[in-house]
């Protein structure tokens, strides 16, 4: 088998918004560091995403040291900015799918601009370290925890799986429309479905479950717009037991760093 390499590594700092290409990121107790750390919710707490509020996709975080901006990938001048620590007290009950948990709205400011650019009112809230949101237990090891992404902690694709949809579709689309956490070179498409241990730099992954794609991956990240693919075509071909398959879900059993072009080194295969 090629060498695998991690080739990228990305971050959504706030869930269902754009994501942030890392060159380096440290896996701690949840996954990537500060990945789906915030998110937006409606008034009954519950969260909100792309799946139905495609116009998500336009909205672009960036991060420095102390401070997350959010700004509109064809209007600059429409950004919001608040520092990473910042949270009112007040507690809020909120719900990602089945799982209630904890969240603090990062402050009013912040949840009435979010509020204008959906034109529905919504809170923007931050999961503190010391909340501890279980992952399914069928599928992890030592009650381990994850932020506001949907299930796991962490997503892995090869590119080699997004080439091979690509010479099936008429027009080519990006890694970005999957939003994974990790990507390798090399291998066949789909290596990542065989790989039940591994690890990359200073941290040893396992398999968790396959990833389920929903209409979100219809949403094209730089316009918002919703189309039928590549949903469409991965059902002909990635279709199992009616549900369509594409990267894999994947937990960590320590914490440590990863940076790109790390070498992703197989440890069992199915």
């Amino acid at each position: 088998m090629d060498k695998l390499h991690l080739s990228q590594l990305f971050i959504y700092p706030i869930k269902s918004l754009g994501g942030i290409a890392l060159q380096q990121g440290y896996i701690s107790t949840r996954g990537l560091e500060h990945d789906r750390e915030w998110m937006l919710i409606d008034q009954e707490g519950t969260f909100i995403t792309q799946r139905k509020h495609h116009q998500l996709a336009l909205l672009q975080t960036s991060m420095t040291a102390n401070t997350v901006t959010v700004q509109h990938k064809h209007h600059p001048d429409q950004n919001i900015s608040f520092p990473i620590a910042e949270h009112l007290d007040l507690p809020i009950a909120v719900t990602v799918w089945d799982d209630h948990c904890t969240a603090f709205e990062v402050n009013t400011e912040v949840s009435q601009w979010f509020s204008t650019f959906l034109q529905m009112d919504v809170k923007l809230v931050k999961m503190l370290q010391t909340e501890k949101r279980i992952v399914d237990r069928r599928y992890a090891l030592h009650e381990a925890t994850v932020g506001f992404a949907d299930a796991y902690p962490n997503l892995i694709i090869g590119e080699s799986s997004l080439d091979l949809l690509n010479t099936k579709l008429a027009h080519q689309i990006g890694m970005d429309r999957f939003r994974p956490n990790l990507v390798f070179t090399g291998g066949d498409a789909h290596l990542e479905d065989e790989l039940t241990e591994f690890s990359i730099g200073e941290v040893q992954f396992y398999s968790a479950k396959p990833c389920t794609r929903c209409v979100l991956i219809t949403v094209d990240q730089q316009t918002g717009e919703k189309g039928q693919e590549p949903l469409k075509t991965l059902a002909t071909y990635r279709n199992f037991g009616q549900k369509i398959l594409f990267g894999q879900n994947i937990m960590h059993t320590n914490q440590g760093l990863l940076r790109v072009g790390d070498e992703v080194r197989v440890i069992k295969r199915r």
